[in-house]
Formats: C-alpha cells, sequence, structure tokens
C-alpha cells in the first residue's frame, strides 16, 4: 500500500543496503596500520600534493566543467581521444551515471556473486532489477553471465579484476563475453585496479573500447595513484555514450584540486612504477606466508588479498578481526560480498605487513 502521508522514494531505493566503507579505527595498538580500503601504502605522489597545494590559490572559483586539462593528461599517457572521455566524482560517480542513464524501470543489469557493491546500488537507484549470477572458482563465468542475459538486460558489469577476489578474467574471456551480448547491451568494465596487473592474458579494456560501440571502461585515481581522498574517476566509451554522459552529470562534477592533482600523479611515472613494484614484491610474499600459516588465500592480481579462516570455533573471521583490532590493525569483514569467513587484506607498507603476519600466527596459535 502507498503512504500518501509523506514524500517516498521511487521503488527499489528502500531496498538497498547502505555501502559500508572499511573501518578506519581500531581499539589497541601503539600504531594504526588501516588495511581496510585497498589504500596506496606510499601515499600520493609528491607531485600530485603540490599541484593540490598550489590549486588552493583559486578556491573561490568553478573549476573547469568539462575537465579538459585533466582528460587530455589521461589521454596522452594511453593513447586516447580525449573526447571520449568523461571524468567522475570517483569512478563509483560514473557506475551511477552509466546505470541511470541507461536502466528504466523493468530493465535488468547483470553481475557475477562477489562483485563490487555499487553495483547493485546503482542498478537498484535507477529503479531497475540486479541480476546476479554465480562465479566460478571466485571469478566471472562467461557463459553464466550469457545465460542471465535476457530482452530486458541493457547493461553488464564487469569488475576486472574483481574485488574482493583478485580475480580476474583473460582478455580472451573478456571478448567472448562481448561478442555474445546483443548490441543494445552496454557492457561497462570496471578497470579499478588494472595498473597492478602484470599478467600477458590481462587488458584493462581500452582496445575492446576503441573498437566497439557497446563497451565502456572506467578506472579510478583512487588506488594506486593514491588519491583516493579527492575522489576521482574517469571513463572511456565510445562517442554516443560520452555524449549521453555529458547531458547528465553535474556541471562542475569534478573539483579544481582533484583535477590539478589527477594531472600530476598520471604523469609521474616514476612514482607509478614505485608503486607496481611495492605490490609486486609484497603480493606473493604475504600470500606465501600466510599459506604457511595454514590459512586460504585467494591468488590476487591487485593491490590487496582474500584470506579465508578456519571453519573452527574460536578462529573464524569474526575472532580474527577483533584480535587484529586489538592490535592496532584494521582489515575488512566482507561477509556483505558473500564471504562470511574471509577477511580482505590490502597490501601495506613494510611494516604494516610484518605486523599482520605475525599478529595472525599469534592468533592462530593461541589455545
Amino acid at each position: 500500500m502507498i503512504d500518501r502521508t509523506r514524500p517516498e522514494p521511487k521503488p527499489g531505493v528502500l531496498d538497498i543496503a547502505a555501502y559500508v566503507p572499511g573501518k578506519s579505527k581500531a581499539s589497541g595498538g601503539s600504531r594504526l596500520f588501516k588495511l581496510s580500503s585497498n589504500e596506496t601504502p606510499l601515499g600520493a605522489s609528491h607531485a600530485a600534493i603540490e599541484a593540490y597545494r598550489d590549486n588552493a590559490a583559486a578556491l573561490e572559483l568553478y573549476p573547469d566543467g568539462g575537465a579538459v586539462a585533466l582528460r587530455e593528461a589521461i589521454a596522452s599517457v594511453h593513447g586516447l581521444n580525449p573526447a571520449n572521455l568523461v571524468c567522475g566524482n570517483g569512478s563509483d560517480e560514473l557506475l551511477a551515471l552509466l546505470a541511470n542513464t541507461y536502466l528504466a524501470p523493468g530493465d535488468e543489469a547483470v553481475f557475477t556473486e562477489h562483485a563490487f557493491l555499487v553495483y547493485r546500488i546503482a542498478v537498484l537507484a535507477a529503479g531497475a532489477k540486479p541480476v546476479i549470477v554465480p562465479e566460478t572458482d571466485l571469478k566471472a563465468d562467461v557463459d553464466t553471465m550469457l545465460s542471465a542475459v535476457t530482452d530486458r538486460t541493457r547493461l553488464v558489469f564487469l569488475a576486472n579484476p574483481n574485488n574482493p577476489t583478485g580475480t580476474y578474467l583473460p582478455f580472451d574471456e573478456v571478448r567472448r563475453l562481448h561478442a555474445a551480448l546483443p548490441p543494445n547491451v552496454l557492457l561497462v568494465i570496471d578497470a579499478a585496479y588494472a595498473e597492478y596487473v602484470r599478467r600477458n592474458d590481462y587488458e584493462s579494456g581500452i582496445e575492446l573500447v576503441s573498437t566497439s560501440q557497446n563497451v565502456v571502461m572506467t578506472r579510478t585515481f583512487s588506488k594506486i595513484y593514491g588519491l583516493a581522498n579527492l575522489r576521482l574517476g574517469w571513463c572511456y566509451g565510445p562517442d554516443h555514450v560520452i555524449d549521453a554522459l555529458n547531458r547528465v552529470r553535474g556541471p562542475f562534477n569534478v573539483t579544481g584540486p582533484a583535477i590539478a592533482a589527477g594531472i600530476a600523479a598520471i604523469r609521474d611515472r616514476d612514482f607509478l612504477e614505485n608503486a607496481v613494484a611495492h605490490n609486486e614484491k609484497w603480493l606473493p610474499e604475504l600470500t606465501e606466508r600466510l599459506t604457511a600459516l595454514g590459512l586460504g588465500v585467494t591468488p590476487s592480481v591487485g593491490n590487496f588479498i582474500l584470506i579465508h579462516l578456519p571453519d573452527v570455533d574460536g578462529k573464524r573471521a569474526p575472532d580474527a578481526d577483533a584480535y587484529l583490532l586489538d592490535r592496532g590493525i584494521v582489515v575488512r569483514r566482507v561477509e556483505n560480498y558473500g564471504f562470511p569467513n574471509s577477511l580482505r587484506m590490502s597490501i601495506g607498507t613494510d611494516e604494516a605487513n610484518e605486523a599482520v603476519i605475525d599478529a595472525l600466527r599469534s592468533f592462530l596459535e593461541k589455545a
């Protein structure tokens, strides 16, 4: 029954479970190690910080509504046409814009069971129906995704790599997924962690977007570039998609400080290479050492790992999380992603990574 005594949100909104970010505080420990939000342990580029500070002299002015200089910097680095780029207040805004632009009540959007929680929020907020499909070995399964596509499907979201599993689809599989989609279905490739991936069979989606009319790729400055606090993202798409997004986005959706810092960050290749090298050192080492403790670890290509705890009283994920928090170590509980007995840990500094190993060792050894 419709309640006519007060304004009511449109159908779907009250079905949304609000997104809960990773914790940022712990109850104990002389030093806080925040490893809950996949932030870079290296901070931001000094060049980006200086550009941000320099922009403070013009806070009374509106930013460039088209983020032209930022789009040109992104295009220069990636070999793209800046006219095919849209920048946003984080890639989250762009994902929501895509949903609001291409979904109407009665439409459907397909994504996998352990995919980024924002997809479901964006789809429901647009008044459409999320269609959630199983994964195989914690990876997106192309055939299962295609089997869920109907005449009502308008969007397919693919996180590649995926958060929180850290798994990815080889580019041949992404191509196969796209080739089997109807031309009126938009494939959204969320490549937030693309810069970290070092696999010969991986491609972020740029090539597929460049040769298709129904593919868009989203990226972020929040991860490897260390600009999470500024909320900055971008997407690359065909002319008609970019035109539609520019019609519905806010006129000044990216701030001047974010534009300035983003330009400096994406041009600082030394910073990027150092961030990749740090991740390449610690991703396999943490995986090996956590596995040696008897913990399950899903192989990851991102800057985080999914750790599976024993199904034993006193040793499960909530117990481990509480134990780590008492020692100033903040990781991410992921039961809302379908993993009630797992924790997601960002790759941290050398000190933070060692602290996690030591704490989990003592946790598992305690009576």
